[in-house]
């Protein structure tokens, strides 16, 4: 009421002559954390077994609308998600983003199947990759 009584009197609409500019953001009740989540960037491809997944995989911090956060600098995790019993994954599994960004440059599925990651970090919703193939 008090924003609608100011525009009215002041002119906050586009096109007025008195001052514009007013944003009006939703949230703020302390539900913030869950709206926060991770998304692939880049999501893994199919791979020869053994062999490190290319392009590099990307994991991004980003808000419930879809802005990067690029304030986060936390530890982000992927694992494998679904797949064959019995599978590894190797390489760099965990790593530090920066600016919201996690790259993953050496990810390597130990045998032949079809896996999904998961990619976590505290204080985010986990996200899952599309399926992907490995030869």
């Amino acid at each position: 009421m008090l924003v609608a009584t100011m525009c009215a009197t002041s002119g906050c609409f586009p096109g007025s002559a008195a001052p514009t500019g007013l944003g009006i953001s939703s949230g703020g009740g302390g539900g913030e954390t869950a709206s926060r989540r991770l998304a692939f960037l880049v999501q893994p491809n199919g791979v020869t077994a053994g062999n490190p997944i290319s392009p590099e995989v990307k994991v991004i911090a980003v808000d419930s609308i879809g802005r990067v956060l690029g304030e986060f600098s936390g530890t982000v995790s992927v694992t494998l998600g679904s797949g064959e019993s019995g599978a590894t994954l190797s390489g760099t599994t965990s790593v530090t983003a920066s600016g919201g960004l996690a790259i993953f440059p050496s990810l390597v599925v130990s045998q032949p199947g079809r896996y999904t990651l998961i990619a976590s970090a505290s204080g985010l919703v986990s996200v899952s990759s599309t399926t992907f193939s490995v030869f």
